[in-house]
């Protein structure tokens, strides 16, 4: 009962005694506000929480900008020796590197060089920035001149690059002149969005760049032909502090020479073919030295007029290309020849043998170069023979294996010494091998790589020099012709191709030579032709001349006569037959004619000539 009555004392006193708010009214303690929010008849005041700085900073900081991404597409030199174009896309813009052609195969019959198809560029030429060139090889210059009479844009090379390809435009008499840019090796130029940046490399050709393409998505690197020289004959070492201070300040993508990707070890100096020409001019001390060599190959001749001076001989220069290429060479310092030591190729006769050096293109077997038409006689200024000590100075190209063996095979025949590579020392590449590709790799230690320049065996070793050296398998691309690839910081991905394929230069023809025609051409050189001539009644269809039997390549006519006669009848009861049953269309009656005749051949020789007939009504 006590018990009671002080708890009721104790809650009156609490309930008198409660603190009142400012208004008067009592405060809501803790345990009030519970009920009170718990029976609903209280309002809740809403505070905000006050941000810590840190997570102010946080919310403030703006967000890191996506970068763009690049496209790189491939119209050429990728499964293939030569034609090298690459097309590089950012942000509406496009800027090419290099612009080159191929040597025909031996199925191209007829067939002078193959350059690439610019059908995408054409579509794409606003976008068009500028063209790249890395140096002065046909297989990187050689498409110019067909591109540049549908684009003219600005080209961006070197001194020596300009002047030669200056020199084969003027050739083409293009409707515009061309807009040709000097550049030196250090420099950087802005095409577009993209800067370009120029990086010395040492190759068989004085003045070659690799390049270094500063995009919004990252920097992309392009070796171009290259290889590691440290002694070389004509201007300095490779830049290799380039190529490191690139690395260190991140690579997106490298694209690199892939030529020599399948050699191990290094690319020897060119200086060791000058010790070999020392060697050779003094072994061949009664006899004429005829030189075969690349005529863009600027450090090899100067190297051999080092050695005709030095043995007091004279130089002459055979080839067009070579006079050409010399020519330009010379006249921008590039190439230092002794007063007294240049002599023009008609005044060999005058000098004795052992006093005399000629300088010639043909070192791939070219069926119409200098030195072929020496070896089968053909040449009119230059007979060879015993005395004459003929070197062979390069490799052959992937495919001309065959016709630089029928040359030398021919210069034996006539009693010639013949010195090629697999002999002596008298040629080096101008390309890496395995360990300056590991280099460059090294150096630049690029997040994707993409080999290029090479046959599917070279750019598949250069992608295991690349894998071995910590590029992940999933970062490397061997792509194809025709085939484009989408770079970005996160990822790489195939893009969609673009038209890209081979265009066939036949005389003054461009294009006007397909895969059909390659393919009557090789039919017509395997087989023959046989043409069915007759002349036809305009009325009724019957014959009234013929048909006449031409054969061209087919078979020996005076031996084989009794055949042709039974292919004269053959073709005459077709067509007699076509009269009877009233059929008057040309396109029917010949291949009925086609179908008769290669049936009975068939089965007589086992050939398969190509049969033309040609009607006429009379």
């Amino acid at each position: 009962m006590s018990q009671s009555n002080n708890s009721t004392k104790e809650k009156n006193y609490r309930a008198k005694n409660q603190p009142k708010a400012a208004n008067g009214k009592k405060r809501n303690t803790p345990k009030a506000a519970a009920a009170s929010a718990s029976s609903g008849t209280a309002k809740r005041k809403q505070y905000k929480r006050k941000p810590s700085y840190a997570a102010s900073k946080k919310k403030n900081t703006p967000k890191k900008p996506q970068k763009p991404p690049v496209r790189i597409a491939f119209l050429g030199g990728l499964n293939e020796i030569g034609k090298n174009i690459t097309i590089f896309e950012c942000m509406g813009d496009m800027v090419m590197v290099d612009c080159g052609m191929a040597f025909p195969d031996g199925d191209m019959l007829g067939v002078d060089l193959v350059i690439p198809d610019f059908s995408y560029v054409e579509q794409n030429k606003d976008k068009l920035k500028g063209i790249i060139i890395t140096h002065a090889h046909e297989d990187h210059i050689g498409g110019l001149p067909y591109l540049l009479g549908k684009v003219n844009v600005p080209i961006y090379s070197t001194s020596l690059t300009c002047g030669i390809i200056g020199n084969k435009l003027r050739e083409h008499s293009l409707p515009k002149p061309a807009d040709l840019v000097e550049i030196k090796p250090g420099e950087r130029i802005r095409l577009g969005c993209m800067e370009v940046e120029f990086i010395h490399v040492n190759h068989s050709i004085p003045d070659a760049v690799g390049i270094a393409l500063h995009t919004p998505a990252g920097t992309i690197i392009h070796t171009g032909d290259f290889k590691v020289d440290y002694t070389p004959t004509w201007g300095g070492p490779i830049d290799l502090p380039a190529f490191a201070r690139l690395g260190s300040e991140g690579v997106l993508c490298l694209l690199a020479d892939s030529t020599n990707a399948s050699r191990p070890g290094n690319t020897p100096t060119e200086q060791t073919v000058s010790e070999s020409f020392d060697s050779l001019f003094k072994k061949a001390m009664n006899k004429r030295i005829i030189i075969a060599t690349f005529a863009s190959n600027v450090g090899r001749v100067q190297s051999i007029i080092n050695c005709a001076h030095k043995y007091g001989r004279k130089v002459a220069f055979s080839g067009r290309s070579m006079v050409n290429y010399m020519s330009v060479a010379s006249e921008l310092g590039y190439l230092e020849i002794p007063k007294g030591v240049l002599i023009d190729i008609d005044m060999l006769s005058k000098y004795p043998p052992e006093q005399v050096v000629l300088i010639t293109t043909g070192s791939q077997g070219e069926p119409m170069s200098a030195l072929s038409r020496m070896a089968y006689s053909d040449h009119r200024k230059v007979s060879v023979g015993e005395g004459d000590c003929i070197i062979i100075s390069a490799n052959p190209i992937p495919g001309n294996e065959r016709t630089v063996g029928n040359v030398v095979d021919e210069l034996l025949k006539r009693g010639c010494e013949v010195i090629y590579e697999s002999m002596y020392e008298v040629h080096v590449s101008g390309h890496a091998c395995q360990e300056e590709l590991k280099i460059i790799q090294c150096l630049t230690k690029p997040k994707y790589f993409i080999p290029v320049h090479g046959e599917q065996k070279h750019l598949r070793s250069h992608r295991d020099i690349a894998v071995s050296m910590g590029v992940p398998k999933e970062n490397v691309y061997i792509g194809d012709v025709g085939k484009c690839i989408e770079l970005h910081e996160n990822y790489m991905k195939e893009a969609d191709p673009v038209p890209a394929g081979k265009v066939f230069v036949d005389g003054l023809g461009v294009g006007d030579v397909g895969s059909i025609v390659l393919r009557d051409r090789k039919h017509l050189g395997q087989d023959g032709l046989i043409i069915v001539v007759a002349s036809l009644d305009v009325y009724d269809g019957h014959v009234i001349s013929g048909p006449d039997i031409v054969s061209r390549g087919f078979v020996y006519v005076k031996e084989s006569e009794g055949l042709l006669d039974e292919i004269r009848h053959i073709a005459l009861d077709v067509l007699e037959d076509c009269a009877d049953r009233n059929i008057h269309e040309w396109g029917v009656i010949k291949n009925r004619i086609k179908d008769a005749v290669s049936a009975r051949i068939s089965k007589s020789t086992g050939r398969y000539p190509m049969i033309l007939p040609i009607l006429m009504e009379v």
